[in-house]
């Protein structure tokens, strides 16, 4: 037996990890699964680059951040496997959302569908533009880290909408945990992050869930395991057991036979530590939107394996890094790009995967955004469906430093 000491966030995307432990899917690949539980991203990152950890939940952009130097000090970091997609919302204060209802803005459960992002970015519009008439202060939306899906979904948005979001409203860092008490503070007015702070702020009357990102961008990338580069190169053989035990509790958890027992192993302290019923909502993808509401389903709100849910694809790290250049945090570099492609390692998941015989993607990126349609696989062919983004845009990544520069005026540097 390995022992792996692997960090994680109380969310609910440390779900295959959990399973991985507690149903012994890692101790039949070898594994002793050590999970350490941490509060915060930056935490999880610098505990990872000194060798606390030897792998961890991470942020995808954390990953290429890191491998490219940006915040922090360069440390190559490499993503073998996906721990999902989907699972955030956007989540606003009561006073925020009778704010845009008093704008004329229609807000309910179809919002959170995936049919209403549209709407509720020009119900903000109007808010926002209001509050800046009349001389008052911007709102304040939170998000998890500058380097997360969170941050550029929610740029993304609120860009698409006509809301600057370096000028016209304050982004701040607030770890997941601490986002519901800081609004019920009255510190914050909306947030972006995972499940299950959005619900935990609902059942409190603090807030509402105005959008899940899947409305944003419906297979959205998330979570990844992260590891050094260094480590993955020197300990190949526990890796590939470790992305062994975690697919096949990706799989456990993605059956919805599962998501009862699933709810109350992550309710118990050492893993989230909340409502096993909030959790359950969340994994059977209907969550409650404001209090008092009825669950509302949400098509692909949080797939933990569906949909080649759990593949590390390059596409992603690349619209990662189109999105770091977008809004300032890099200035644009080929040999950047290079290194970003190297972060995301399908050829390690395969290679770890390679005696289970499955049927894998063949390639190692696909057109982001874009309908349904057939890519290589190592049995011919699979459908992969359409993931649209709201706004119509598509992302090829082979087009990657024109579908940069096409964003326009609301990009930074």
């Amino acid at each position: 037996m390995t022992e792996l000491v692997v960090g994680f966030i109380p969310l609910l995307d440390c779900a295959c990890l959990a399973v991985a432990r507690e149903r012994g899917f890692a101790e039949e690949e070898g594994v002793t699964l050590t999970l350490v539980r941490e509060s915060s991203w930056a935490n999880i990152r610098d505990r990872l680059v000194v060798g606390h950890f030897d792998a961890a939940h991470m942020l995808g952009p954390m990953t290429v951040a890191s491998t490219l130097g940006i915040g922090h000090i360069r440390v190559p970091l490499v993503a073998p496997f996906a721990l999902g997609l989907g699972g955030n919302a956007i989540t606003v204060s009561t006073a925020v959302r009778e704010e845009m209802r008093s704008h004329g803005a229609t807000l309910s459960g179809r919002l959170g569908a995936g049919t209403g992002a549209k709407v509720a970015g020009e119900a903000l519009r109007r808010v926002v533009l209001a509050r800046a008439r009349s001389g008052l202060a911007p709102l304040t939306f939170g998000m998890v880290y500058p380097f997360s899906c969170h941050n550029y979904e929610l740029r993304y948005w609120l860009a698409a909408s006509g809301i600057d979001p370096d000028h016209d409203v304050r982004l701040v860092v607030i770890p997941p945990p601490l986002l519901d008490d800081s609004m019920r503070a009255g510190y914050i007015d909306g947030f972006c992050v995972g499940e299950p702070w959005n619900s935990v702020a609902v059942e409190a009357g603090a807030g509402s869930i105005l959008l899940a990102t899947s409305a944003i961008w419906r297979l959205s990338p998330e979570k990844v395991l992260g590891c050094r580069a260094d480590w993955a190169e020197r300990r190949p053989g526990e890796l590939a057991a470790l992305l062994r035990s975690l697919y096949r509790a990706s799989a456990w958890c993605d059956d919805p036979g599962n998501h009862a027992e699933l709810a109350r192993l992550l309710a118990g302290p050492r893993y989230v530590g909340e409502s096993a019923e909030l959790l359950e909502r969340a994994l059977a993808n209907r969550p409650v939107l404001s209090k008092g509401e009825a669950p509302t389903r949400i098509g692909d709100f949080y797939l933990p394996f569906a949909h080649a849910a759990t593949f590390p694809w390059v596409s992603h790290a690349l619209w990662f890094y189109s999105q770091m250049v977008r809004w300032g945090q890099v200035a644009w570099s080929d040999d950047q790009v290079e290194l970003v492609r190297g972060t995301y390692r399908p050829d390690l998941y395969r290679a770890a995967l390679a005696p289970f015989d499955l049927d894998l993607p063949a390639v190692d990126t696909r057109v982001e955004g874009g309908a349904s349609a057939p890519i290589a696989s190592s049995k011919g062919t699979m459908l992969f469906e359409h993931d649209g983004f709201f706004d119509g845009r598509v992302f090829d990544s082979s087009e990657l430093r024109a579908y940069t520069a096409g964003f326009g005026g609301m990009t930074r540097g």
